[in-house]
């Protein structure tokens, strides 16, 4: 098993490349200011990374099982708790590009702390990372050029504030980016969902609701191979659903199909769609369509 270092404070990741602290909880990191070539490994972060890559990483990183070659102009967004970086096989690399590293207790207290987790890519994998067009490039290092400047200017009672304001306007920016991304990227979105459509109905053709119950977002995303976060910004910028809504109206349409079948009660239903127990059926399906199934079932008949 691969060695993998702990990158659990800033101060961690500038000793990693080899530089001074500036500031307790967050740093921004332009390649040229690291002159020595770095030592490649696996890194575990317990603070949010954003690589602009030119390349401040090895230019095949590995992230979970996968390998990626991403492009110029990429930018990748790590969370606490991921790990990231090139295995220890004795290589090196030069840093190009920039970097940006901050702790969460950087964010305590703040309008960016309070909803962080609303910043989706961070939990999103490598290779769905971010592609700039040349003035988003701008755009971005101009942010990264602000909070730089106010880490130079030395702390005071308002600094972290500042600065926590200043990644929250950069964040912003990567938020439309990612929309513009969805945009462009439309017909591959459009075949994913289509992807997505078969799946939904290849599963309950199977056994697969008896076997794991009722489908979850995870499991079509593994199976489509993007994280569930991506999948879920995906299928809600194509819909205008979130992905649990789509699987669940998805559920709701088979159930349907299956009342119109008197011969088929509607616990057997319930156990086909994957549901443990018949009233838990009963209760999702009133939920959606207003009706218990007996009352829908009830309904088409006297239709």
């Amino acid at each position: 098993m691969d060695n993998i270092v702990n990158i659990a404070t800033v101060s961690d990741y500038n000793a990693h490349w080899g530089i001074a602290d500036r500031h307790p909880l967050v740093n921004v990191l332009e390649g040229s200011q690291v002159t020595e070539p770095i030592p490649n490994c696996l890194k575990n972060f317990g603070v949010y990374v954003v690589f602009l890559k030119d390349v401040i990483c090895a230019d095949y990183l590995k992230y979970g099982r996968q390998e990626y070659d991403f492009q110029e102009n990429t930018l990748v967004f790590v969370s606490p708790g991921q790990v990231l970086g090139h295995p220890a096989d004795g290589s090196t690399y030069q840093t190009k590009g920039w970097c940006l590293y901050f702790s969460p207790e950087l964010l305590r207290g703040t309008q960016l702390g309070r909803h962080m987790k609303d910043y989706s890519f961070f939990s999103y994998d490598v290779h769905e990372a971010l592609h700039l067009s040349l003035q988003e490039r701008e755009t971005i290092i101009d942010c990264l050029k602000k909070i730089d400047d106010e880490i130079n200017n030395g702390a005071d009672k308002h600094s972290n504030t500042i600065i926590a304001s200043a990644i929250e306007l950069f964040l912003n920016y990567c938020n439309r980016f990612y929309d513009r991304q969805f945009i462009t990227r439309k017909k591959a979105n459009k075949d994913i969902l289509a992807r997505f459509e078969e799946l939904l109905d290849g599963y309950f053709a199977s056994e697969k609701p008896q076997s794991y119950g009722t489908p979850s977002v995870a499991y079509f995303a593994g199976q489509l191979h993007l994280s569930a976060n991506y999948f879920g910004d995906l299928i809600k910028k194509e819909t205008g659903k979130s992905a649990q809504e789509y699987v669940q109206q998805k559920i709701m349409d088979t159930a349907k199909d299956m009342l119109a079948d008197p011969k088929k009660s509607v616990s057997e239903i319930a156990y086909a769609l994957g549901y443990q127990y018949p009233q838990y059926f009963s209760r999702a399906f009133k939920k959606v369509t207003g009706c218990t199934p007996n009352e829908y079932r009830s309904k088409r008949i006297t239709a």
